[in-house]
């Protein structure tokens, strides 16, 4: 009996080993071994006009060519001024920008989509409560060799963005780790070298190396009940982040082309009061909100949802319910069902 546990324990651990050697060989081939193919600094001048259609003559440098790690352009991607220079700021003369704004409202995509005008390589990283400084610095791994087993250190998500010409952006900033945070809180000086103990390792970052932030909050913790999970962000470490830029939800006409934009066949005279009606009533929830009446509001992306599902359904209160009102508190639904019929004309059933 004794023998068979042993056995059993031994074999286990030697799956485990050779499944986190598939695993980091998969990964070396993906990303982290392999330096971007790209000049040393941005080689190519974008205007801000014609690219971002703002009135500006602002130019922003960025790479001529496009390589694997730049993001897909979304065409139809509406921009926010003020957040656009923002982060054109961060790009242009390397600042630390954050963004911070209320769920729902574009802060990664609005990075995402400018990164992928200037052909500038992104990468995002949740931080989530389960990210370790282990996982975005790294550790040893064991890795096969000639068919044996060898351990081997393999670098981190962060040392490998530092050295290249990379936009890494932490999402959901105020859900991080203490020790993670101080582990980001070295590279937030421009000149900020990353020391790596385990290696001995200093690493001097690349010219081309830009970091953003996205926020739920303003580093005080959750003080709307919305945002369980984040966290106080130490102020010494807030004060290291150049620009902190505010997205929240836009005015009801440029929500209409967000929303608009997003859904190419929603079209016809009759679907866009839809929309519009969708939007006033998402504007209703974020009133109640902000007056203590409800405790959770609609974002522009349940807004798009919303009309994903009526398409689906064709129904406006069935579409509505699945989108957003199941997820509301049962005491609230009778108000919210008054929104919807203020909105609609239409009585919601069974709300």
């Amino acid at each position: 009996m004794t023998s068979y546990i042993v056995w059993k324990k031994t074999r286990t651990l030697n799956a485990q080993k050779v499944g986190y050697a598939v695993l980091n060989e998969s990964f070396k081939k993906m990303t982290i071994n392999k330096k971007i193919d790209l000049p040393s600094k941005p080689d190519f001048k974008h205007s801000v006009s014609d690219i971002f259609d703002i009135d500006s003559k602002l130019t922003v440098k960025g790479f001529k060519n496009k390589s694997d790690w730049v993001p897909d352009t979304d065409k139809s991607y509406v921009f926010d001024k003020d957040t656009t220079l923002s982060i054109l700021a961060g790009f242009e003369h390397n600042r630390r920008v954050m963004i911070q704004g209320f769920h729902g409202t574009g802060k990664s995509t609005h990075i995402e989509q400018i990164a992928a005008r200037l052909n500038w390589p992104c990468v995002r990283i949740n931080l989530d409560s389960h990210i370790s400084r282990i996982d975005l610095l790294g550790k040893d791994a064991i890795k096969l060799n000639d068919g044996k087993q060898i351990t081997e250190f393999q670098e981190g998500l962060l040392p490998w963005s530092i050295q290249n010409p990379v936009a890494l952006v932490f999402d959901e900033y105020d859900a991080g780790r203490p020790d993670v945070m101080f582990v980001i809180q070295r590279i937030l000086e421009v000149e900020g070298k990353l020391t790596l103990l385990d290696q001995n390792k200093i690493i001097t970052p690349h010219p081309g190396f830009r970091l953003f932030a996205t926020t739920n909050t303003v580093g005080l913790g959750d003080m709307t009940g919305l945002y369980h999970g984040t966290q106080q962000i130490n102020q010494g470490q807030l004060d290291r982040w150049h620009i902190l830029s505010t997205l929240n939800y836009l005015d009801p006409k440029q929500e209409y082309k967000v929303v608009s934009s997003k859904l190419v066949s929603f079209k016809g005279i009759k679907n866009q009061e839809i929309i519009k009606n969708m939007i006033k009533l998402a504007n209703l929830t974020r009133s109640g909100f902000a007056n203590g009446d409800i405790s959770t509001l609609m974002s522009p992306r349940t807004v798009i949802s919303w009309c994903q599902n009526y398409k689906i359904f064709k129904d406006l209160s069935t579409s509505f319910k699945l989108s957003f009102l199941n997820k509301c508190d049962d005491v609230e639904k009778s108000i919210i069902s008054e929104y919807f019929q203020r909105c609609f004309d239409i009585e919601i059933e069974n709300a």
